[in-house]
């Protein structure tokens, strides 16, 4: 059983940023792919950000290509994604998702892939 724990959600004007952080326990971090998703008030959950269990692989939406960074320190159990030049849209519970890798490449979009998931954690941003 692999728990998941995300923090750095708050409350930022637009064309600030946050940085999440998700810290894994449970598993073996490095066979872990992970992933972030979002969930706005009345949407559905959407794919964000997804890297493979060394990082050589990296995926986002389109949406926040160029300004949301995904990265992992396996050494600290830990998945972060960078947010800058955040906007209104951006608003959501993100969470933090975790799956089996099954090679150093694979990577997941689909929440249904991943079996473990965090609590989330809120992040707002103001116009």
């Amino acid at each position: 059983q692999v728990q998941l724990v995300e923090s750095g959600g708050g409350l930022v004007q637009a064309g600030g940023s946050l940085r999440l952080s998700c810290a894994a326990s449970g598993r073996t971090f490095s066979w872990l792919a992970m992933g972030w998703f979002r969930q706005a008030p009345g949407k559905e959950r959407e794919f964000v950000a997804a890297i493979s269990r060394n990082g050589a692989s990296i995926r986002y939406v389109g949406s926040v290509k160029g300004r949301f960074t995904i990265s992992r320190d396996n050494a600290e159990n830990t998945v972060y994604l960078r947010m800058n030049r955040l906007k209104p849209e951006d608003t959501a519970v993100y969470y933090c998702a975790a799956a089996d890798g099954p090679s150093d490449y694979t990577i997941m979009v689909v929440g249904a892939e991943y079996t473990w998931w965090g609590q989330g954690t809120q992040v707002t941003v103001s116009s």
